[in-house]
């Protein structure tokens, strides 16, 4: 009997428990082992057996294309580094043709059913209107004229004209006698909205009324006919598709741009295939004011699309269309990045990879300031609808010493965030509220020219500050003609040249003004920058300066008696606010003449360093001796102290100089616009700035608004409060 105790025995046990542990883990093993290679087999049969077809279909139509990809734009700011124009983030909708496969049609269908339901507008750019009786909503839907260098006219197809001959439904010579209704047709059997009707074939010449019958029956016409507003809104769909199928338009076809989350969420229940949602940024706007300053972006169009390819950017890219927008495209836009997308047949991206990722653009920061802009705009509204016609237009400029824009306002203005959608009642608006009058409207300055005329007698030697000339009431020294100062009959007697600018008195600048001669009036005007560019960085007018040129451009003979008109601001003069202001800024400033400016700099798209800073100099120097000046600024000073300027500019913590203006605007018609131009502090000026009032009495009229502007910019404790929000960030 062995002994369990045996040390032998013992040993033997826990080898024998040693061999079964290890026969239990092998055989664990071998099941897990066994397990998983079954499991690995079934996935292979499930992959290649089951759904291989679907893998091979997926795997042949999986294409790598390379997109290019448009960078952030840069915010726009003011000079305190309120934020005017920043981004936002939005879902936009984007198709794709070859992945609707042969289910185009049903895919729009149901498409354009969810933008009903959901009130979202689609891109449409046929040039067709949207209801019967169909007809072009463009002069030149098929083709236009160009005209080149040296003269030749070519004629250019558009994106229609284009696809129309590319689809054979029209030739060239075609082009002109082809209805939209007949077009509109064509264009719905080419997709397959409407079925081709076999043409009727005339047995006798006296049944000829039935193929006009047969044509409205076919939307032959323009009356509508077969063709269903469906099947229009459907072919202006298609016809954005064909655009780009036929490589007539390489852009990507954005159909909805800001779609909501229900709408997103509807395409999606729907699996419509080449319907992409695709994240964006749009412009969003923290500001109602400066509307025509800022402007707007917009896509790239057909006409610039040569510039923006040399500068490397996409197709597709958002650029400044207006304003500043455009004026510093390339600054806010930044560089363009590109990526490869791998798509799979529904056109679903299953990958991306970044060849270049895109840089945000810098943040420009402009001469503006908000505050100042919003009290402008606001008294200018406040002024206008206390008149019998309010829909008449105004003008405001507010420039410092340097030509920095400080304020630039234009009434009636509109609202940047919502004028897309009001954009047609806003175009045929005949108070014209897209117009920028403050650099794009054409003035005559009236009275506010004299300062300038006694400048130019001044300095040409015509006259000394002592120097008198008798107001009669009527300026007898052309036999033929005998204008008369404004108090005529009543007369200013004798009156030096400050008392002549406090007085406004015509005969003064009569007499001076042709003694001086046009061609110096023409010349100082000149380089005080009046009938010149500013160079404002965004759209505007030259102007005119009164002489036998300016007359000759309105077809008018000039006369030597014509320079009296000149010399006070009437005649074929015609200048922008904004002259008038950096004008009135040049004389004050001692004769140094600035352009005009709205940036103050650029600063990376972190802010965290300055990229660009303008730097203002001189254009040129007028030498105005300070005795002239003096006389000058002191009867604009003598201006704001009469009773009916005083009243305002009393109670202002700075004293003013000023001049009025009343300008004729037509020889036939007594009607006047008013001016108003003024600068502050009068012994060390800061700011200078023009009012026009189109219709306006007299340019006195126009004080009340000057002494609330400079009320505004000289009551800097409220100034950053007037805009700012509660915890708003300033840059």
């Amino acid at each position: 009997m062995n002994n369990p105790f045996d040390p032998a025995h013992i040993q033997e046990e826990k080898a024998e428990r040693e061999a079964r542990r290890l026969k239990l883990r092998t055989n664990l093993l071998i099941a897990l082992f066994c397990a998983v290679l079954c499991g690995f087999a079934a996935v292979l049969y499930q992959t290649q057996i089951v759904n291989g077809a679907s893998y091979r279909a997926n795997s042949s139509v999986r294409i790598v294309q390379p997109e290019q990809v448009d960078s952030v734009r840069g915010e726009i700011l003011d000079r305190y580094g309120r934020v005017l124009v920043t981004n936002e983030v939005s879902y936009n909708v984007e198709l794709d043709w070859e992945a609707m496969g042969s289910d185009q049609l049903d895919i729009l269908a149901r498409l354009l059913d969810i933008c009903r339901e959901e009130g979202v507008e689609w891109a449409d750019d046929l040039p067709i209107s949207d209801t019967a009786p169909w007809r072009y909503t463009s002069e030149t839907p098929l083709s236009f004229q160009r005209k080149s260098d040296d003269g030749e006219v070519t004629d250019v197809p558009t994106y229609l004209g284009s696809l129309a001959e590319e689809c054979g439904w029209v030739k060239h010579a075609e082009k002109s006698n082809l209805t939209a209704g007949e077009l509109l047709t064509l264009m719905c059997q080419t997709f397959g909205l409407v079925e081709k009707a076999p043409r009727p074939r005339l047995a006798h010449p006296e049944l000829g009324g039935m193929l006009s019958a047969a044509g409205q029956g076919l939307g032959l016409t323009d009356q509508g006919g077969g063709i269903s507003r469906e099947n229009r809104e459907l072919a202006g769909v298609f016809y954005e598709l064909y655009l780009r199928r036929h490589e007539v338009d390489n852009s990507t076809y954005l159909f909805a741009q800001g779609v909501s989350i229900t709408f997103i969420s509807k395409v999606k229940e729907s699996a419509l295939a080449g319907v992409r949602i695709e994240t964006a940024t749009t412009r969003k706007y923290e500001t109602s004011y400066a509307a025509h300053v800022l402007g707007y972006t917009g896509s790239i169009t057909r006409n610039n699309w040569d510039r923006y390819k040399e500068l490397g950017y996409p197709m597709d890219a958002t650029v400044g269309v207006e304003g500043i927008e455009l004026a510093f495209e390339e600054q806010l836009h930044g560089v363009s990045g590109s990526r490869l997308i791998e798509k799979d047949q529904d056109g679903n991206t299953t990958g991306q990879e970044w060849r270049k990722e895109p840089e945000p653009g810098d943040n420009v920061v402009l001469t503006l300031d908000m505050a100042l802009q919003a009290a402008t705009e606001d008294l200018l509204a406040q002024y206008a609808g206390r008149q019998e016609d309010s829909s008449k237009g105004m003008a405001a400029a507010v420039v410092d010493m340097s030509g920095g824009v400080l304020a630039l306002a234009s009434y009636p203005t509109y609202d940047l965030a919502s004028f897309r959608e009001n954009f047609s009642q806003l175009q045929d608006d005949e108070s014209k509220p897209l117009n920028n009058r403050a650099t794009m409207g054409l003035y005559a300055p009236g009275s506010t020219f004299k300062p300038l005329t006694a400048i130019a007698a001044l300095s040409s030697g015509t006259i000394e500050p002592r120097d008198t000339v008798e107001c009669t009431a009527w300026y007898r020294f052309y036999p033929d003609v005998s204008p008369a100062c404004w108090i005529a009959p009543g007369r200013h007697g004798k009156e030096n040249v400050t008392q002549a600018i406090k007085d406004s008195c015509n005969i003064f600048f009569y007499d001076v003004g042709r003694r001086t001669g046009i061609d110096t009036l023409q010349e100082y005007a000149q380089k005080f920058g009046l009938g010149e560019y500013t160079g404002i960085e965004i759209s505007e007018y030259k102007g005119w300066v009164a002489g036998p040129e300016a007359n000759a451009h309105f077809n008018l003979p000039w006369y030597g008696g014509d320079i009296m008109n000149a010399a006070i601001g009437q005649g074929t003069n015609q200048f922008t606010p904004l002259q008038l202001a950096n004008y009135i800024a040049t004389l004050v400033n001692g004769g140094n003449h600035y352009a005009c400016h709205l940036l103050k700099e650029c600063k990376s798209s972190d802010y965290s360093q300055v990229t660009q800073t303008y730097e203002a100099a001189p254009l040129h120097t007028i030498d105005i001796q300070p005795e002239d000046l003096a006389a000058v600024k002191q009867g604009m000073y003598d201006l704001s102290k009469t009773y009916t300027m005083a009243r305002w500019f009393s109670s202002l913590p700075v004293e003013v100089g000023c001049k009025t203006g009343t300008a004729e605007t037509s020889s036939k018609a007594a009607t006047t616009n008013a001016v108003f131009v003024c600068f502050a502090p009068y012994d060390d000026p800061q700011v200078a700035l023009c009012l026009v009032a189109e219709g306006g009495d007299a340019g006195g009229s126009l004080a009340e608004l000057a002494a609330g502007i400079l009320a505004q910019y000289f009551s800097t404790g409220d100034s950053l409060n007037t805009v700012t929000g509660e915890n708003a960030l300033l840059h």
